[in-house]
């Protein structure tokens, strides 16, 4: 067996930038032990795999896909990179003729379509609750020490859990965090947290204008720390929203790697995530 395989630098415009994720095109389904051989054999954050609904049909033509998403050590529900990345497979290596895309994922259908450079995702909107900073005070201190922190927030059917630390903490004191992923991962064992955004206000003043910060963990989901995640946007987004009073916002994960996302909270209550990619590796696995 041959499976076609990209790795895809999402939410950059620069190789070596962004979210890396392994796209693997299928004509057929594979046994879920073999998705996930695959997926820590990558060793990305994320690989995704994309399968035509009907073997009959082609990755050039149709508009309807089924799309899966594994980390190193599990499947998950909702990826926002790899969903990006995806997408430019079609578009960019496969010629898709569509206008849009659709995948039937887990989080229901995703749709993601072309304009001019970028690609734009249409993505569900996940309002987070505010929480007591006490009841994850282990977790807090794992993962901020001594920085404060201004609110708290989980995102109960994402497993999210969000930190805003105080505006007098800025960029560089999100950049400059040191998270012991196992600490933080030891810290909570709960089962309600599978993943930390830590998040500061943006300065919208200054070039190129961004709204707010974000990093993002996921050790409990074998994943340090995500570079560029989609899925923690659609908590930020909810709730920077609220917070800045606006529906369009400028966002950068400052992860080592870094990436900018634009955002649009929708008036259906969905949320449209805009970003650019980059190829950088197209191969075959044998199997």
């Amino acid at each position: 067996m041959e499976i076609p395989i990209f790795i895809v630098d999402a939410f950059t415009n620069l190789p070596f930038k962004g979210n890396p994720a392994a796209v693997c095109l299928l004509k057929h389904e594979l046994l879920d032990e073999l998705y996930q051989k695959i997926a820590a054999e990558m060793n990305l954050s994320e690989t995704v795999f994309i399968t035509t609904v009907k073997p009959s049909e082609d990755f050039t033509k149709d508009s309807r896909f089924r799309l899966r998403w594994f980390t190193p050590t599990t499947e998950v529900n909702l990826c926002g990179h790899a969903t990006l990345a995806s997408a430019a497979v079609l578009f960019k290596h496969k010629q898709n003729v569509n206008s849009a895309v659709v995948f039937e994922t887990r989080s229901g259908d995703l749709s993601v379509g072309q304009e001019g450079e970028d690609l734009v995702m249409d993505f569900p909107l996940n309002a987070p609750t505010k929480k007591a900073p006490e009841h994850f005070r282990d977790l807090i201190k794992a993962s901020v020490g001594d920085y404060p922190v201004q609110d708290v927030y989980l995102c109960s059917n994402t497993k999210k859990l969000l930190l805003r630390l105080a505006d007098t903490c800025d960029r560089s004191v999100l950049s400059s965090l040191k998270v012991n992923p196992e600490a933080l991962r030891s810290s909570d064992q709960s089962g309600r947290v599978k993943g930390l955004i830590i998040t500061v206000k943006g300065s919208p003043n200054c070039q190129p204008g961004y709204d707010f910060y974000s990093r993002y963990f996921a050790p409990w989901n074998g994943i340090p720390e995500d570079p560029v995640t989609g899925s923690a946007h659609t908590v930020l987004a909810s709730y920077w929203s609220k917070e800045l009073g606006k529906k369009k916002m400028l966002a950068f994960q400052c992860s080592k790697r870094g990436g900018e996302l634009q955002l649009e909270v929708r008036e259906d209550g969905r949320l449209n995530i805009m970003g650019k990619s980059v190829t950088v590796l197209q191969g075959t696995i044998t199997l």
